[in-house]
């Protein structure tokens, strides 16, 4: 296990062909507070992505997920529109939030951005 509630596995590249699955010990601590948070289990929608999976989903050039400084989130029984709205209210000058109809896309960039996917 990474942490409490996460384990390697859950951040792994989704391709299949690849040993991605590194994770930053910074988004490790993010993902924890959701889980605490909200007291449910978060799923690790896309986590690490090697850069051929990250192209082949329409991922950024530049992605945090390559780097394994991002994770698609959903966390169970909460909608995304409420996941978003706790971390930009406890995270408001830091990290990367993109809100989705599904997801929550949580990365722990140093400068704050937001948007909506």
């Amino acid at each position: 296990m990474l942490s409490k509630h996460f384990s390697r596995k859950e951040f792994k590249c989704k391709c299949g062909k690849c040993d991605y699955d590194t994770i930053d010990a910074e988004l490790l601590v993010i993902l924890e507070d959701v889980r605490e948070h909200f007291g449910k289990p978060v799923i690790i929608n896309s986590g690490n992505r090697c850069p051929t999976h990250n192209k082949n989903v329409g991922g950024a050039t530049n992605s945090y997920h390559v780097r394994g400084r991002a994770a698609d989130i959903s966390v169970k029984g909460i909608s995304p529109d409420i996941v978003h709205a706790y971390l930009d209210g406890k995270y408001p000058t830091q990290y990367g939030l993109g809100k989705y109809k599904t997801f929550t896309h949580i990365d722990s960039r140093s400068k704050k951005s937001r948007w909506n996917g």
